[in-house]
């Protein structure tokens, strides 16, 4: 790709988004959606291969259609209200419209769907920005309009992504379609605590990108995208491959690693909110994703030396150095020790 237009592509990437965040106007909003919507497409497309071009299509269709009902509903809501303030979103069929765009702009089940076969067509960079750096911009707006959403709507599209979540990842075997179901049902566990507490769902997102990350860089470093090679990765680096999985029993949410304690601050939240039956079944449900990060663990150690494998030997190369990888690892790993102190800022 030219350097620059390289250069205003990713300018524009970073750009959309603080845009969103930055505005108190809808039409600036929907516009930084639109920026980084344009942004992205052309970085999906870029290695030039057939499942790419598929991907990068399929991410336009789905985001040009959520956007259309953004726009619908931002239309409507001005329509009855004379204004196009963030914080005054009042008319109850523009709110849902609204959350239904948004739903569809992260990925949320039941508009799930096409969120794993795109990062199954593109590269594990690129899963790492759709997963990450994508949500930021659509979760700012649900954050900012929190007050007058649906709270009924917004529990029932969580619980659903965290079924969902958890039910499809159950047999895959492809590394980043894991990480897509992965992150369909952290979505819940966001959407869930939404209109109860903005910084509980902040830190939520906030160590969902951590853990996310972590993992997604050790993927790239070992070369891992199946169960196939995971199975031969510790040939590679043993270490990489111990991290890996203390970093998927975070993502499960195991104590007493850091996964943990976003689900714990949540499930208390919602208890003390009585809604006990929703957390029950928030805590069931996640036990779903829990299995398939075992059978991920699994499959990296049960071939370990000196046992035997069906799969060929992979060569130990030359360690590529990351200098940020330990401190990430450290945090996707060590922090529940401090959450006394964010429970003084909740």
């Amino acid at each position: 790709m030219n350097p620059h237009a390289n250069m205003i592509i990713i300018s524009s990437l970073i750009m959309g988004p603080m845009i969103t965040i930055t505005s108190n106007h809808w039409i600036t909003a929907w516009l930084g959606l639109e920026v980084n919507m344009l942004a992205i497409i052309p970085l999906i497309a870029k290695q030039h291969h057939p499942r790419a071009i598929e991907a990068s299509i399929k991410y336009f269709l789905i985001q040009a259609s959520a956007s259309s009902l953004l726009l619908f509903a931002i239309i409507n809501n001005a329509w009855n209200l004379g204004q196009f303030n963030i914080t005054q979103l009042t008319n109850t069929m523009s709110s849902t419209m609204m959350t239904t765009a948004l739903a569809m702009k992260l990925g949320l089940a039941p508009f799930h769907y096409w969120l794993p076969e795109i990062l199954q067509g593109t590269t594990t960079m690129m899963t790492l920005i759709l997963t990450t750096w994508q949500k930021l911009a659509p979760l700012t707006l649900l954050m900012m309009t929190n007050q007058s959403l649906n709270t009924p709507l917004l529990t029932t599209l969580s619980l659903l992504s965290m079924l969902m979540g958890g039910w499809g990842g159950l047999n895959q075997t492809q590394l980043r379609k894991i990480m897509a179901f992965s992150s369909i049902a952290h979505l819940g566990w966001m959407i869930i605590i939404l209109t109860m507490s903005t910084k509980l769902m902040l830190l939520t997102f906030y160590t969902y990108i951590t853990l996310t990350t972590t993992m997604l860089l050790t993927i790239k470093l070992l070369e891992t995208n199946k169960m196939s090679t995971a199975m031969t990765s510790w040939t590679k680096s043993p270490t990489l491959n111990t991290v890996m999985m203390l970093n998927l029993m975070s993502l499960a949410g195991l104590p007493p690693l850091t996964g943990f304690m976003p689900k714990w601050l949540i499930l208390q939240e919602l208890t003390k909110n009585h809604m006990t039956i929703v957390a029950t079944t928030a805590a069931i449900l996640s036990l779903l994703s829990l299995f398939f990060y075992l059978r991920i663990t699994y499959y990296s150690t049960i071939t370990l030396s000196p046992n035997t494998t069906n799969y060929s030997q992979q060569w130990r190369h030359k360690n590529n150095q990351k200098y940020y990888l330990p401190l990430m690892i450290v945090i996707s790993s060590l922090l529940t020790p401090i959450m006394p102190t964010l429970l003084m800022n909740i």
